[in-house]
């Protein structure tokens, strides 16, 4: 191609870059598709009865909301770090719980707590009576981004980073449910209000056009700058031809 002329460099950067925001652009799309299930699946089931947690399915228990019946364990606790709220920097208080009726342990989310002074612990209580309670199933939509792993053995209350119930019962040798519950607001719990998703369909959607936007912009700049070039040489060969003759 004579009048396209862009350089081998700018070629082999296009040839790197836009494929990757291409890719990156229906990655998003791809992420908000996902998203948006989740969230309709979130609103189905969370509108429905809660039922025993002996009737949950093996397959797909997220959001399906379930009745307990039994006691706090006040000697193990949770404090999930690095939770905000409202702009204000706080944990989540997770603590067993033994579900009478089905005779497992469970991993029960008690709701977010501020903790504004870091030399101080967060100050909670445990309730020690029976309790009748609802809860949801909390399936985490991907793995925790961790620097470094949470201590295994440390003394209680336990600061985490992530929740992973499974290694509570087999530390503690108990027989116990895989998942995280989130209770429903009440008597026994915090601020009981959990965001489904840290960033929405929409926020998705967003950078999904600014990854097109950016792979059109990039191949716009690589045909000007072939023309462009291609138009110098033309013209500079012209020139010395001229001064030749």
């Amino acid at each position: 191609m004579k009048g396209f002329r862009p350089g081998v460099v700018p070629t082999l950067v296009v040839l790197v870059l836009l494929p990757l925001m291409i890719f990156l652009g229906f990655w998003q799309l791809d992420r908000g598709e996902q998203k948006r299930l989740l969230l309709e699946s979130y609103a189905e089931r969370r509108a429905a009865q809660p039922v025993a947690l002996a009737q949950l399915p093996d397959e797909a228990p997220a959001f399906r909301r379930v009745r307990l019946h039994g006691q706090f364990d006040a000697e193990h606790s949770f404090l999930l770090d690095n939770r905000i709220r409202d702009g204000k920097v706080g944990v989540e208080l997770l603590q067993g719980f033994f579900d009478q009726p089905s005779g497992l342990w469970l991993l029960l989310n008690r709701g977010w707590l501020p903790w504004p002074d870091r030399r101080t612990p967060p100050v909670f209580t445990t309730p020690t009576q029976t309790l009748d309670l609802n809860a949801w199933v909390y399936v985490a939509p991907g793995a925790t981004f961790q620097l470094h792993a949470d201590p295994v053995g440390a003394n209680w209350p336990r600061l985490v980073t992530a929740v992973a119930p499974a290694s509570l019962w087999a530390e503690l040798g108990r027989n116990g449910f895989a998942f995280e519950l989130r209770a429903e607001s009440g008597p026994a719990t915090y601020q009981a209000d959990w965001p489904v998703v840290a960033m929405g369909p929409e926020k998705h959607l967003g950078y999904a056009v600014q990854w097109f936007a950016m792979a059109v912009a990039l191949f716009g700049l690589y045909l000007y700058l072939g023309w462009h070039n291609a138009r110098e040489k033309h013209h500079g060969s012209g020139h010395e031809s001229t001064q030749h003759v």
